[in-house]
């Protein structure tokens, strides 16, 4: 009874605190104020929606969904809103728990146990909880969904790799992977895919009949966004190819929709899950999101000496913060080409949706036209965020121009490869992130990696680098040769670090049968050992297990050791014995069962 007097109490403060706003009065010189932003930007376009009192007081499209065609953004044009997908995950969980098939904070892998993570420790504390704040420790490695082919259930599979950066529940990491496992985890415990639930349970009953989640069902509608970005150093604007950005990651930043259409979600986030007086998402959810969970610093007030926006806190897929003594909650999106913004003011009952197209202008859509429609909205004095980002991002970007003009700087004149460009050609696998291949033309290598070609060029010694591609930048791969003189890995910078491409082999000489030729137990000087397959890959048992990687037909590598080799016999084509060959010599073993 004490809890339902003190949601009373707090809704009726609610109410009485909200305030009739006059739109009109409101924005007045907004429509000039965006001409004037976008010129400031060189943004193609962007679209605006506000809601108030349940309802969509304000939607309006500034400049063009498609700049080439010159074709005006409407309340219709679908945009990827990114990362704004996740308060629908974090809501699709949420109705999960409360059917008592998830919990917020118990381990998630009691609920789904074919979740795991990089260790014991993560598997038996880290909570739905941790997942959708950003708490488990473990850095982004955006690199492994990016424009990846890989499926939700492998990425979902490549979690377990995932080696935390900080402890658990220590900081913020930002991480989409984490909601692609809970999208997935979803999947596993509803026998619906992450869309179908999200659908069934939010799009329809939200009247969201325009909202998809693919790129493909999005160029089948005739307003839709196309992405332009600045090409570097310059003011000219091109075309961004449109792509699938990885559905495997869909439950992290999939949802393409509408400013009509979202506005039909924010007003169900206003009004404690009603949409037209009927609940959709119970209350308690909406609740959940919003407990604190990590505080951030206030970096803009110690860094620059700004006070607007204080004492942030992250939730699950919302940020709550003060502004000007207000309380706001919202979230950002980026897509390439795409930005979005959902602001909502639970206590003057106001709700924001901004769009814009550009990654050059990232900060119009998710700060500047939001923040200036708070002000407005308030009646507030407006703080001129467009001219304190506009001054720093024309900053960065000479800076960017400057940097760029110093490429090179490292570059060890008059060497050359140690091998033939030929043996540089392959298939590079790395076990997270997958593969890339190394091929030639005219000549020339190049490097596929994601379904991009980009031609490398010789920088010294073993290594190649690519020129600064647009979207995909500068990739720099060094070459290692293995102690038999082969090119047998290649080492590039990716998310956190480097990372290791192990120069793919024969994968028929992996295949069960194969292995199985080698399996038994060998003799040498009076003592044995065995050979099993043991998790798909031969093994040699021991005090320690060896694993035995294939390399060519009856020549294995020690997985530990890099200078050592194994290889194998045949005499009257069966195996008979086999050589380990080590830099100290070749001690031959012989088959006995």
């Amino acid at each position: 009874m004490k809890n339902i007097i003190l949601a009373f109490f707090s809704l009726l403060s609610i109410n009485i605190i909200a305030q009739e706003i006059n739109i009109n009065k409101s924005l007045k010189g907004f429509d000039k104020y965006m001409s004037n932003v976008l010129t400031d930007w060189n943004e193609p376009g962007a679209g605006v929606a506000i809601i108030h009192n349940g309802e969509l007081v304000f939607v309006k499209g500034y400049g063009y969904r498609d700049y080439g065609n010159k074709l005006p953004v409407t309340k219709n044009t679908l945009f990827q809103i990114a990362s704004n997908t996740k308060l629908f995950t974090t809501i699709a969980a949420g109705m999960l728990v409360e059917k008592g098939v998830f919990n917020w904070d118990k381990p998630l892998t009691e609920s789904v146990p074919e979740l795991q993570f990089y260790n014991d420790f993560l598997n038996s504390n880290v909570t739905l909880r941790d997942m959708l704040g950003h708490k488990t420790g473990i850095s982004r490695h955006d690199m492994i969904w990016f424009q990846s082919d890989f499926s939700r259930k492998e990425l979902f599979e490549r979690i377990k790799y995932l080696e935390p950066s900080i402890p658990l529940r220590q900081d913020f990491i930002y991480n989409n992977l984490m909601y692609t496992a809970v999208g997935y985890s979803i999947e596993l415990r509803t026998g619906k895919t992450w869309e179908e639930y999200v659908k069934e349970n939010i799009f329809t009953p939200l009247e969201m009949n325009n909202t998809v989640f693919s790129i493909d069902e999005m160029q089948k509608s005739s307003d839709h966004g196309v992405p332009y970005n600045e090409i570097k150093d310059t003011t000219l604007l091109y075309k961004i190819p449109l792509k699938e950005d990885g559905a495997g990651v869909g439950p992290a930043g999939a949802i393409i929709t509408s400013l009509d259409d979202l506005s039909h979600w924010v007003i169900a986030l206003m009004k404690d899950g009603k949409y037209k007086n009927k609940e959709v998402i119970p209350a308690s959810i909406i609740n959940e999101t919003l407990k604190p969970g990590i505080a951030f610093r206030n970096s803009d007030l110690e860094e620059k000496g700004y006070k607007e926006k204080l004492n942030s806190t992250y939730g699950m897929a919302r940020e709550i913060e003060i502004y000007k003594g207000n309380v706001l909650t919202k979230h950002g999106g980026a897509m390439p080409g795409f930005h979005s913004q959902v602001i909502i003011l639970p206590y003057d009952d106001i709700g924001i949706i901004t769009f814009s197209i550009g990654d050059h202008g990232a900060s119009l859509g998710n700060t500047i036209i939001a923040y200036n429609l708070v002000d407005r909205l308030l009646g507030l004095k407006q703080t001129d965020w467009n001219g304190r980002l506009l001054a720093d991002h024309l900053k960065r970007k000479e800076m960017g121009k400057k940097a760029r003009a110093q490429v090179g700087f490292d570059n060890v004149k008059g060497t050359s490869p140690t091998h033939n460009i030929n043996d540089y050609l392959g298939t590079y696998v790395n076990e997270v992130y997958g593969e890339f291949i190394i091929g030639k033309e005219n000549d020339s290598l190049y490097f596929n990696f994601r379904r991009t070609i980009l031609p490398l060029q010789h920088y010294h010694y073993n290594r190649f680098d690519t020129p600064n591609d647009e979207i995909l930048g500068k990739w720099s791969i060094n070459f290692s040769v293995s102690p038999q003189g082969e090119i047998s890995t290649a080492v590039i910078s990716i998310d956190e670090g480097q990372v290791t491409f192990n120069k793919k082999t024969d994968e028929s000489l992996s295949s069960p049968e194969i292995l199985n030729l080698y399996t038994g137990t060998y003799e040498y000087a009076g003592s044995e050992f065995e050979l099993k397959i043991k998790d798909n890959k031969l093994t040699m048992l021991g005090t320690t297990d060896e694993v035995l990687i294939p390399y060519k037909k009856h020549i294995f590598k020690v997985e530990k050791f890099d200078d050592m080799q194994i290889e194998f016999t045949e005499k009257n084509n069966k195996i008979s014995g086999l050589k380990y060959k080590a830099p100290s010599g070749i001690f031959e073993c012989k088959k006995i069962k």
